[in-house]
């Protein structure tokens, strides 16, 4: 199965944003390329005016990858080197022919050896073969061939006692070897999908204004308040001060559950942050969505008073990555794989993957309110299955509500559900202007998550509560601080939060952010059911291999 896109073209995705970083970017590039290694050299080798000279290093020749050479083939077909590991080996009484993948691409290259070159080789042998490039006899699979002249084998691989033999591996089976199976195609084509993916957002924010960051991994709080969290601690034993409490920190530290608290603080420095760091959950859920380690990606806006404008962000953001990688290898390697391993969808016409991606990148994704799905999913027609949970206004919605909610309102796209119960959401949430007119019970936060068919939630995000007496209200009503006039609240009482309160103290602004499952966002990219395959070391209750 070849991509689509090599036969029709590929129209950029509906966004009110996307213009602005149009395929011009691109272009420009290409353009620019070229010419970097000179302009390099013409402004750092002025060797002649005693000045030392800078090599950039862009003209080292190294050896081409494999699908750089399938792709667009040698610069000198009279000398190849190619680098990787042998996939399959086949020997007959005049020749034999080894695969030889390096992991940059799904296909490996086909490499013609004569019986001896390849009677110390086998299935994961690291080998660096040198030849010759040639038209290959069967084009159809492809195109040309190494005639290997030199075989180097820089690893051995005990052939009988190598786990990756030339068949299907389950998951199961490859989870309990995390160290070895990338080196399974598909698994190495997930890592790479990772990586492009990585590039385009960088793309992205870097040509919107947005600075990355790196926030801390060690915190002070739970910002999610589910108190589900790993605690940190050290094996040294001496003293940390006068008020040493047996800790290292000399109170209790934990990993992360979000950047969002230190992202604010950034925010409210340089406008706009974002970051793709570790998050980790210390939840028993034994699920194909969870983990106990995962990447989120999250970012914060100052001066945004609207929730509209930062799930544009998101919308736009999404958007844009998926079209990039339809410009790509990927999105063939991906249906080549499903035609091997997976089904097509019932009509015939292309990949799910493909109609998958299709989805995301076309039209406007629908926003609906979390009162208007509560009505909707409780008028769900008598003779469809019921629910195990019945939707109810107050309380959260369940999995089966938001795989409901994704297949029928977004028929194949994302939705958003916005504005959630007060009473289920995070102290930091900004209150709903509606709030005044609602009964006592109903009031709702400026919030939303959005939906993705089959994953359900990838992301969430909020309007923040930026003004100072309200924060402390809010913070009263979770029961995180004493009752009474907010102004009479201590810097004790507010504890590891204080400085998160400070911020509303000295030039606050509306804001609003959002955090996006990285890894849950992957997996539905790639058709890949469980988060635990997308993941290269995955941990989660009970496991944590490597």
């Amino acid at each position: 199965t070849t991509s689509p896109s090599s036969t029709t073209p590929l129209k950029p995705p509906s966004s009110p944003f996307f213009p602005l970083l149009g395929g011009g970017l691109d272009e420009q590039s290409t353009m620019v390329q070229p010419r970097l290694s000179h302009c390099i050299k013409l402004a750092f080798n002025h060797s002649k005016n005693g000045h030392r000279n800078f090599s950039s290093g862009l003209d080292t020749p190294l050896p081409p990858s494999v699908a750089r050479l399938l792709a667009t083939g040698p610069a000198d077909p009279s000398n190849v080197v190619v680098n990787g590991f042998v996939r399959s080996l086949r020997s007959q009484k005049q020749r034999a022919f080894a695969s030889i993948g390096d992991g940059s691409s799904l296909e490996p290259l086909q490499a013609l050896l004569t019986p001896a070159q390849a009677k110390s080789l086998s299935t994961g042998t690291a080998v660096r073969l040198t030849g010759s490039w040639h038209p290959s006899p069967n084009p159809k699979a492809q195109s040309h061939e190494l005639h290997v002249v030199g075989v180097d084998i820089l690893g051995a691989s005990n052939p009988s006692t190598f786990p990756l033999q030339k068949k299907y591996h389950t998951p199961e089976y490859l989870r309990t070897m995390p160290h070895m199976r990338t080196r399974i195609p598909f698994n190495a084509t997930l890592l790479r999908l990772r990586s492009e993916c990585i590039a385009h957002l960088t793309t992205y924010f870097s040509h919107r204004d947005f600075i990355q960051t790196h926030t801390p991994i060690i915190t002070s709080s739970d910002c999610e308040g589910a108190g589900e969290v790993f605690n940190v601690g050290s094996s040294y034993t001496g003293s940390v001060g006068d008020k040493n409490d047996g800790t290292f920190f000399k109170s209790p530290k934990y990993l992360t559950v979000s950047s969002q608290l230190h992202l604010e603080a950034l925010a409210q420095s340089v406008g706009k942050v974002w970051t793709l760091s570790p998050t980790f959950r210390a939840e028993k859920s034994d699920t194909a969505r969870h983990l106990s380690e995962f990447y989120m990606l999250e970012a914060e806006l100052s001066f945004t008073e609207d929730m509209n404008s930062v799930m544009d962000v998101i919308e736009d953001m999404i958007k844009y990555m998926t079209y990039k990688l339809m410009l790509s290898p990927l999105l063939g390697e991906i249906e080549s794989n499903r035609s091997h391993y997976g089904p097509h969808d019932e009509d015939g016409h292309g990949s799910v993957i493909h109609n998958r991606w299709e989805n995301i990148t076309s039209g406007p994704w629908p926003r609906i309110t979390y009162t208007e799905a509560i009505t909707y999913l409780q008028a769900r027609p008598p003779d469809v299955h019921p629910f195990e949970h019945a939707p109810t206004w107050g309380l959260g919605l369940q999995a089966e509500h938001e795989r409901y909610l994704a297949d029928t309102v977004g028929q194949g796209s994302p939705v958003f559900v916005t504005k959630y119960p007060k009473s289920i959401k995070p102290f930091y949430m900004l209150p709903s202007p509606t709030n005044e007119q609602a009964a006592p019970g109903q009031e709702t936060v400026e919030c939303f998550d959005l939906l993705l068919p089959e994953v359900c939630e990838v992301v969430g995000g909020s309007m923040r509560e930026h003004r100072l007496e309200h924060l402390l209200h809010s913070m009263q009503e979770k029961g995180m601080l004493p009752p009474g006039p907010v102004s009479s609240v201590t810097d004790e009482q507010l504890g590891e939060l204080k400085w998160y309160v400070d911020l509303r103290r000295w030039g606050s602004v509306p804001h609003g952010g959002f955090g996006l499952g990285f890894d849950r966002l992957l997996g539905y990219l790639s058709g890949v059911q469980n988060i635990r395959e997308v993941v290269t070391f995955p941990r989660w209750v009970g496991r944590c291999d490597c």
